[in-house]
């Protein structure tokens, strides 16, 4: 089942070593949101961020992402939500 375009990743015990594999996933569903809370949730963002950039020669690789230190999961969820426009739409919990 493909991911929905608006993430929160939930990571409880901070990085873990399936982030990459997931982040794969995230691009070849076309997801374009990933708000990141939970432990160590900024370095897991910029993880992120940089995966996705890669070497930086395929502009189409793109994902918006926030971070959320000492916020709630449902702090992320309600931020995530509030993003409109291009961002508009149903938002996935995932955990890490």
């Amino acid at each position: 089942m493909p991911y929905l375009r608006k993430i929160v990743l939930h990571c409880p015990t901070g990085y873990r070593e399936e982030l990459e594999r997931m982040v794969a996933q995230f691009l070849a569903d076309g997801v374009a949101f990933v708000g990141v809370v939970g432990e160590d949730c900024s370095r897991v963002e910029d993880i992120i961020d940089e995966w996705v950039v890669g070497d930086g020669t395929d502009d189409g690789r793109y994902i918006l992402t926030s971070s959320h230190p000492g916020e709630t999961i449902d702090g992320a969820l309600e931020f995530a939500r509030s993003l409109s426009g291009e961002y508009a739409g149903e938002v996935q919990l995932v955990k890490l």
